[in-house]
């Protein structure tokens, strides 16, 4: 092996490991979008970002550990995430469509 590989191998092994530091660090301000907001889109975008930095996360340490289980384990979350994610647009649509539905029937009211 010349001096590069050495090089290049210890380079890897620094991003492998600041990487995931650094997503991590990224979940935890989608987290505090999540809860702060100030929309519901706003908390739903950061729920989605928070599913999808974690799934890199994982595929990051598969690839660092040399475990190929722990990409199985990103494709179930990907799955999982993806499926909460669309139950809470369509619950959040459902609750737009009653609140408009509610102020539709309320201005026609003040109207009459």
């Amino acid at each position: 092996m010349n001096s590069g590989n050495i090089a290049l191998e210890a380079a890897f092994e620094i991003a492998m490991t600041i990487f995931p530091v650094l997503l991590a660090l990224m979940v935890f301000l989608c987290l505090i979008r999540a809860i702060k907001g100030p929309r519901i889109t706003d908390r739903i975008v950061a729920i989605n970002m928070m599913g999808t930095l974690t799934m890199v996360i994982i595929a990051i340490l598969a690839v660092k550990m040399n475990e190929g289980y722990l990409v199985d384990i990103c494709i179930i979350y990907a799955m999982i995430s993806f499926l909460a994610v669309t139950l809470l647009t369509k619950v959040y649509m459902g609750v737009y469509a009653e609140r408009k539905r509610k102020e539709e029937s309320h201005d026609s009211a003040h109207v009459d």
